[in-house]
């Protein structure tokens, strides 16, 4: 038995059209958008009394997807600190491969996105940054070089 494909990562947000606009921004999708009417939902998340909204974004022409989820019921949790560092135990980022690294980070931040450091290069393969977004959601976006 072998692991298929990665489906999607699910992000929790408060204020779903800022983090679709920003996804959208990197160059994914919008797939479908609505309120998650499936009872089973509150089984596989262990979580009862459950009223949530739901995004689906993809990659255009490739596999991978993001899931947004907004909780009206019960009301989702800040994590803290709020503006974790890196070395933060959990998942950190997501990462991007992009055709114009200058280009993303340049629309990303007219949108009110900001660099966490630096765009830097990695030897002659990529040129790399990480982009916080709206709700501290942070994004890594790898160019490759050559």
């Amino acid at each position: 038995m072998a692991i298929q494909r990665m489906d999607n990562v699910l992000i929790v947000v408060d204020d779903m059209d800022a983090v679709i606009a920003f996804f959208v921004g990197i160059g994914m999708e919008l797939e479908g958008r609505g309120p998650l009417d499936w009872q089973g939902a509150e089984r596989v998340i262990g979580v009862e009394d459950v009223r949530q909204d739901v995004a689906m974004l993809r990659i255009p022409d490739a596999p991978g997807r993001i899931e947004l989820a907004k909780f009206h019921r019960p009301k989702a949790i800040t994590p803290e600190p709020h503006n974790a560092p890196a070395n933060t135990l959990g998942i950190r980022r997501v990462m991007f491969a992009v055709d114009d690294i200058d280009d993303v980070v340049t629309r990303l931040q007219a949108d009110g996105a900001e660099l966490v450091g630096e765009i830097v290069q990695y030897e002659n393969v990529y040129r790399l940054c990480h982009i916080r977004g709206p709700e501290n959601i942070v994004v890594g976006l790898a160019e490759q070089l050559g």
